[in-house]
């Protein structure tokens, strides 16, 4: 199947990723027809337009992660929102598309909100992105200074943290200070391809409830 970019429709298979030129009114038209479809994925930079349309794989494994965020933070008894996926962006700004993002010190600034709009609103406490045929570059994130972001890719995560307007890669997070989230992340990811998502998920939540009673 060939992916089909028309002025009535935006059809590409799985797996796909295309980049052309184009400007950044062209980047507001596409999204514009995009509306509320979460697929394709859609990304301007450095006057190029990229389209990406996620593998199953892609939304298994962002789906895992999340749940495993959540589980830490139900089980630290803590608040959030969260959104999946989601366009942000900062004024007029191309926008970024986070597989998914946490709210969670600044959860009530966006409460009862139907769209974000970061010149106003607070950004995510966490963004995550899942780099299976996506195209994420740390860098694209300075505009929105995202305290921290992961990106999920070739079975490992990466962890950056914003500071002095750049993202430094570390080995821990700053929203689990008390879990090693990378070798958490990695572990189950792994073991949700072997026993099925909830499964995995039931056995991380027996961990946490261990660790809780020790």
């Amino acid at each position: 199947m060939l992916p089909t970019i028309t002025p009535d429709k935006i059809d590409l298979p799985a797996g796909t990723r295309l980049q052309f030129p184009g400007t950044i009114a062209d980047y507001e038209q596409l999204l514009e027809r995009l509306g509320d479809r979460a697929i394709p994925r859609l990304r301007f930079r450095d006057n190029h337009i990229l389209l990406m349309s996620p593998l199953p794989e892609h939304g298994k494994e962002i789906d895992v992660i999340v749940d495993l965020v959540k589980a830490l933070l139900r089980h630290q008894d803590r608040d959030w929102d969260s959104f999946h996926p989601i366009t942000l962006r900062y004024g007029k700004e191309p926008g970024l598309e986070p597989d998914a993002c946490f709210y969670i010190e600044n959860y009530q600034a966006i409460l009862g909100k139907r769209k974000l709009d970061m010149s106003i609103d607070p950004p995510p406490d966490l963004a995550i992105e899942i780099d299976v045929t996506s195209f994420t570059r740390i860098e694209d994130y300075i505009s929105l200074a995202i305290p921290e972001v992961w990106i999920y890719k070739a079975n490992e995560l990466h962890i950056y943290r914003f500071t002095d307007n750049s993202y430094v890669e570390t080995d821990t997070s700053l929203i689990f200070l008390d879990f090693s989230v990378k070798e958490i992340v990695t572990q189950y990811v792994d073991r949700a391809w072997q026993v099925g998502s909830s499964v995995a998920l039931r056995e991380f939540s027996q961990t946490l409830q261990s660790r809780e009673n020790k």
